[in-house]
């Protein structure tokens, strides 16, 4: 069963694929050209280079010229074509080795035609089309035979099975499954109607390959599965220690801890309590100050969302005994995952998004829970700007991710350090939207009166000082002078 992808979804993924500098391993852009062999060709390379590089999915994209990744619109409909007297869908699925999950979407992007096929990365063995198994080598696909050390690669990749499609349980009937499963949560959150019947439910599941059906007949739940949407994750053995905890604390330490509210359940099933009880756990703590308004909460509702969902994304699943936690204190939130960053912390406004969790940020971002497009980080530091709260900072702590949202208060209170880490994120985020930092900006940014920018003069000498931004235009009068962070 081919999983049905919303309009709004393939748009964004569309525009995700082609603004990649070059083409990759696991994409492929075309005009027209749609011949069979050839497509099933693809197929193989496409998703054994995906596997070899650790994606997820790999894709075929009709309706943009290659090489300039412009959009042009396409021809192709694969609903008509035909190989013989069958369907191309079914002819292509027949010649693959082991059968592999793809599908065709058509969407209209900029009132052109788009034809995108979506195929998972090879599992456990090379995808193979006519019994040969292909690889792509830069922007050629090659008999992967031909190159034995991307072959010797290749097996060791998918010998390394990700954590989210290892077995947590197996050798269940339907009806242990779907009573270990939130099942109506799955289809609410991707909007997709209940299917009648425990078949058509199960093969909906199997389809995101968060089961799998035995040979015996029975099923088998992956991490995936349970991750998302076990009833109780201590069901599933270790699993349990990956709960979500919530802590609220009596001031600004760890001393005094209130009782944890329970979020036994997979993250897809306890997401939206979860935000919520952060929220009733902060309504106490208002803040209200000139940035504010009253009926405003402590923290940007974006903002907690958004590194809630990075915590359960990027966590390291490998790590045993330790899941996500946010922990709230008087002055402070703090959202900390298991694993260290997967790149430096000062970048992570700029660098290409890296999900260490491919499968489990790919399902998320369609339950809408989640962006996987690298700009979370953007809209926490322009949520608290606009609050013209701290900057939050984003730091490795004893191999874990903690991510800090502060607690408003006027810049004569902040330290030394809050200033140049709000001068910098300050910085990054503007020069990431094609601007520059500047005197006026940064009045703006900290509520400075127009008549005080020596004081802004002041936050932009100390950062630079700090070596974390640089001067854009030297030889500009000192007010006029424009900066950018140190890396660009």
């Amino acid at each position: 069963m081919a999983v049905q992808r919303d309009a709004d979804y393939l748009r964004s993924l569309v525009s995700e694929l082609v603004a990649l500098p070059a083409e990759t391993g696991w994409v492929e852009f075309k005009h027209n050209r749609a011949v069979p062999h050839e497509m099933g060709e693809y197929i193989s390379a496409l998703s054994n280079t995906a596997a070899l590089h650790g994606r997820a999915k790999a894709y075929v994209v009709w309706g943009i010229e290659d090489g300039s990744h412009q959009l042009v619109g396409t021809t192709f409909n694969p609903l008509v074509e035909k190989v013989g007297n069958q369907e191309l869908e079914s002819w292509l699925l027949i010649q693959l080795e082991p059968r592999l999950n793809f599908s065709f979407h058509t969407v209209s992007v900029n009132d052109l035609p788009v034809v995108v096929l979506e195929m998972d990365a090879a599992f456990r063995h090379p995808v193979k089309f006519k019994g040969a198994d292909w690889i792509r080598v830069g922007s050629y696909k090659k008999r992967l035979h031909e190159f034995p050390e991307m072959e010797r690669a290749l097996w060791r990749q998918l010998d390394q099975t990700p954590f989210e499609f290892q077995v947590v349980a197996e050798k269940l009937d339907a009806q242990e499954v779907l009573r270990r499963l939130d099942y109506p949560s799955y289809f609410r959150l991707l909007n997709l109607p209940l299917p009648d019947g425990h078949a058509a439910l199960l093969q909906a599941l199997a389809a995101d390959r968060l089961i799998e059906c035995m040979d015996s007949g029975h099923w088998r739940i992956f991490n995936l599965g349970a991750l998302l949407l076990a009833h109780r994750l201590a069901d599933f053995g270790s699993l349990g220690r990956k709960a979500v905890r919530l802590v609220r604390y009596q001031g600004d330490d760890r001393l005094l801890a209130e009782p944890e509210p329970q979020f036994s359940a997979g993250y897809a099933v306890v997401y939206e309590a979860l935000i919520g009880a952060i929220h009733q756990r902060l309504a106490g703590n208002e803040v209200i100050g000139k940035a504010l308004r009253a009926d405003v909460r402590m923290y940007p509702d974006l903002a907690i969302r958004e590194l809630v969902a990075n915590a359960l994304i990027h966590q390291d699943l490998g790590v045993s005994g330790s899941g996500p936690m946010v922990e709230i204190f008087s002055n402070r939130l703090e959202v900390t995952n298991p694993g260290i960053p997967l790149m430096d912390t000062q970048r992570l406004l700029d660098c290409p998004p890296r999900s260490r969790n491919e499968a489990l940020a790919s399902l998320m971002r369609r339950m809408q829970m989640c962006e996987e497009r690298g700009t979370g980080v953007d809209k926490v530091v322009r949520s608290c700007e606009l609050h013209q709260l701290p900057a939050p900072s984003f730091d490795k702590v004893e191999g874990s991710t903690r991510a800090t949202l502060y607690a408003l208060r006027p810049l004569t209170r902040m330290d030394a350090e809050d200033r140049i880490r709000a001068v910098y994120w300050h910085a990054c985020l503007r020069h990431v939207c094609g601007q520059h930092t500047q005197n006026a900006s940064i009045r703006e940014r900290f509520g400075i009166a127009d008549g005080n920018s020596s004081m802004a003069s002041r936050l932009l000498k100390d950062a630079e000082a700090a070596k974390v931004i640089r001067v854009f235009d030297a030889k500009a009068a000192p007010k006029q002078r424009r900066y950018v962070p140190f890396w660009a």
